[in-house]
């Protein structure tokens, strides 16, 4: 929900604006807000990987670091869209 009441979070004192929000949570829609601004009008998405695609301990199954969580997904939905 792009509602324009989030763009207090992107408001700053020292800066035109800035890429981070007010409090711990809504970080993104706080990044969505601050794409918004560069996109001239154009249809655009932003998707938020950013917590899933990191482990910070390892589990049996999945080493510490950099997951790739969602990017093969991503991937093979717009391979869907892409023309032959």
């Amino acid at each position: 929900p792009m509602f324009p009441e989030y763009s207090e979070q992107i408001k700053s004192s020292v800066a035109d604006i800035k890429n981070i929000g007010n409090g711990r949570w809504g970080g993104a829609i706080t990044a969505a807000k601050l794409l918004e601004e560069f996109v001239d009008g154009r249809p655009w998405v932003h998707i938020d990987i950013a917590g899933p695609s990191f482990q910070e301990r390892p589990k049996l199954w999945l080493d510490a670091g950099g997951t790739g969580a969602f990017v093969a997904t991503l991937i093979e939905t717009l391979s869907q869209f892409a023309t032959p």
